[in-house]
């Protein structure tokens, strides 16, 4: 039986990624103004929305609905420069959390295409 990214991850270890990736992004200002002030709360919601995205719970869509991410992350700025502080920081978050092998490229890979489909306006 094959295991989805969820399980190879752990939950654990997702929950301590997402934390550490919005501590990066909380100091970060370069994109920190794009967020809501509660960070604590824009961290809960990522980690139901990854939880789901990697196939465990479907955390997310009980509490909020659907993701439409797009649609949701339509009201903020994101340009080119956004995603890539963004990318930057989830990639020093998944470097330190010591995913096992290959899931922490896994894991960036697939955030790096949802990350350029989140690009909403141009530099």
């Amino acid at each position: 039986m094959t295991q989805t990214p969820y399980e190879v991850i752990g939950q654990e270890k997702l929950y301590q990624l997402i934390d550490h990736f919005y501590s990066l992004v909380e100091q970060d200002n370069r994109i920190n103004h794009l967020f809501p002030g509660d960070f604590a709360e824009t961290a809960r919601k990522q980690k139901q929305f990854l939880t789901q995205f990697l196939g465990g719970p479907d955390l997310y869509t009980q509490e909020h609905g659907h993701p439409m991410l797009r649609m949701r992350h339509m009201p903020f700025p994101i340009d080119d420069k956004a995603k890539e502080a963004w990318l930057e920081n989830m990639h020093i978050a998944i470097t330190h959390a010591q995913l096992p092998h290959g899931a922490g490229d896994y894991l960036y890979e697939r955030l790096r295409l949802t990350a350029n489909h989140m690009v909403n306006i141009e530099n």
